[in-house]
């Protein structure tokens, strides 16, 4: 059985190995710098981390320690990085924890004291749209809100950042989608301007001067007080996704397994940012447009990613036309494991869930990273639908040992 034959059966709820995922997206990556300390505890070549995502500061994972991990998966990078250039033509950088890396040729920062800020597309000559505190691990997004009267709001101004993809897009990923098949394994991509609202895009941090609504909180309270405004932005997003998804599949075809749709969160740890009545009212048509032409024309698998306490919005999910729901944060309210099994498991994958990276696997033992990997595998597992990822990325200064822990679970787990 080949990796992506595990996947494959896993998508298609069939008994048989858990397959694993990391690195194939920006929400299931892993850290540089865990990145780094299983690299060197599987005894592997010692180089630089490439910092293929330098919004989380996500490392590559190279062939050699995806064969040691025994991951299923393999990603499709885009042709820009959240921060607005290309992910290519590397250079070293030493972090501000003092790990050597690799980053982007076009990532420029500055320092201020301890601090680092990062620039849109590389541009020193505009504001920073990325800060590394002192103290942090990755980069949070410096809101550049413009100030604006509500009478001159134009839908146009939150539209800058979609359109039809263009020729040169659309040949990156015809031909890193041809390197990530050629692997064997299960091959996942991300699609262009379909993250409807995704706040992690809101604020733009890829342009050099965003207009519109960029703000994470006014955001939030538009998609409430400004719903005629958000549904003009979204049909037009969606004209837009339709268009490029038909060109797109005209040069993959069927060589992509799974598509991440979309990662707009609904929930908080303790409940949701919405009402499902405001999800079915304002994200569900745009949501249900784009998976119903993906299962009508191909034969990829759907994505959803939200965090928090989504449970009372699985239903609506499954209504949208998802197939799949990560990150699956079992912490939260709501979330118990044996009940999102028993209630949603004949309709979604759950891709994601298999280790807590807010407590068990960066504050436990390895014993209770041990038990917590086995009983989700043994829950998530049952009659297949589950795919092996942590609840969101691996963070920095997470344990090796604990990780260690966590991948010899599910390599007995599945002997």
């Amino acid at each position: 059985m080949t990796p992506r034959d595990r996947v494959k059966d896993a998508l298609n709820h069939r008994s048989g190995p858990i397959p694993i995922d990391f690195g194939s997206t920006a929400v299931t990556g892993i850290h540089v710098m865990a990145v780094e300390a299983l690299r060197d505890a599987y005894g592997l070549d010692r180089h630089p981390v490439n910092v293929i995502e330098p919004y989380q500061m996500l490392g590559l994972v190279e062939e050699d320690l995806i064969a040691a991990l025994g991951i299923c998966t393999a990603g499709v990078p885009g042709p820009k990085t959240i921060f607005g250039f290309s992910p290519a033509g590397w250079k070293e950088w030493r972090t501000p924890w003092g790990q050597e890396v690799l980053v982007p040729d076009a990532f420029r920062v500055t320092e201020k004291g301890d601090d680092v800020y990062i620039f849109p597309e590389g541009d020193l000559l505009v504001p920073p749209s990325g800060h590394m505190p002192s103290t942090g691990y990755f980069f949070d997004t410096i809101v550049r809100q413009p100030e604006f009267k509500e009478e001159e709001l134009d839908p146009e101004d939150n539209l800058e950042e979609f359109g039809p993809i263009s020729e040169e897009d659309l040949a990156w990923i015809e031909r890193e989608t041809a390197i990530a098949a050629a692997t064997g394994r299960a091959v996942v991509s991300g699609l262009p301007g379909t993250a409807f609202g995704d706040i992690a895009l809101v604020p733009a941090p890829f342009l050099k001067h965003p207009k519109g609504i960029r703000d994470i909180a006014e955001w939030y309270m538009s998609t409430l007080t400004r719903q005629d405004y958000v549904h003009k932005i979204f049909e037009k997003q969606l004209e837009y996704a339709l268009a490029n998804l038909e060109r797109i599949h005209a040069v993959v075809k069927e060589s992509l397994d799974v598509v991440f749709v979309c990662g707009t969160d609904f929930g908080t740890q303790v409940s949701t940012f919405c009402s499902p009545e405001t999800y079915d009212s304002l994200w569900h048509p745009y949501y249900k447009a784009v998976n119903d032409w993906i299962h009508a024309h191909t034969t990829w698998k759907t994505l959803k990613h939200s965090c928090g306490a989504v449970e009372s919005f699985m239903s609506h999910f499954i209504e949208s036309g998802f197939d799949i729901i990560n990150p699956v944060q079992c912490s939260a309210a709501g979330m118990e494991p044996a009940i999102l099994k028993e209630r949603y498991g004949d309709h979604l994958v759950f891709w994601g869930g298999g280790a807590d990276t807010q407590r068990t696997l960066p504050f436990g033992t390895p014993d209770e990273v041990r038990r917590q990997t086995r009983e989700r595998c043994e829950v998530f597992g049952e009659n297949g639908g589950f795919v092996f990822n942590t609840v969101h990325n691996i963070q920095a200064r997470t344990p090796v040992q604990n990780l260690m822990a966590m991948f010899e679970t599910i390599r007995e787990f599945n002997a």
